[in-house]
């Protein structure tokens, strides 16, 4: 399996701060922070700077299943870079780029060898299309 980054985008319709917030924020992140309805993220603790830790909790509404995304903050630059290690360490890395009316986020992650790189790519776009939903709702 190679380990070339995956790499996933979306333009969001609001500017750069608000969507700076919306993806970083603690209050926002469990809103939009799973790929389908099915599934929540009801506890989010993030120590918000360089060397900070970053704690998800995802489940399954249901309750049939759970785990923990954990990362460690590497690199911060307001509003507009945010790399991490996450726990097993793959890093990944999310670029915030206004144009005109709209921001692109671009994120690229190094690929887990367990799940095949469509599936990882497909589960990191769901996610990121529902945050695009929730931040330009809200």
């Amino acid at each position: 399996m190679t380990t070339e980054k995956i790499t996933i985008l979306t333009a969001v319709n609001a500017k750069i701060e608000k969507v700076w917030q919306y993806y970083n924020q603690a209050q926002h992140i469990i809103h939009w922070n799973f790929a389908t309805d099915e599934w929540c993220c009801p506890k989010v603790e993030t120590d918000f700077i360089e060397g900070g830790k970053y704690l998800a909790r995802m489940e399954a509404k249901d309750g049939s299943f759970g785990f923990d995304f954990e990362a460690v903050f590497d690199e911060i630059r307001e509003p507009e870079w945010v790399a991490y290690t996450m726990g097993d360490g793959p890093r990944a890395e999310i670029e915030f780029r206004e144009e005109g009316e709209k921001t692109v986020v671009k994120i690229s992650f190094d690929p887990d060898q367990s799940h095949s790189r469509e599936m990882q790519r497909d589960g990191w776009q769901a996610i990121l299309n529902n945050f695009k939903k929730y931040a330009e709702t809200h």
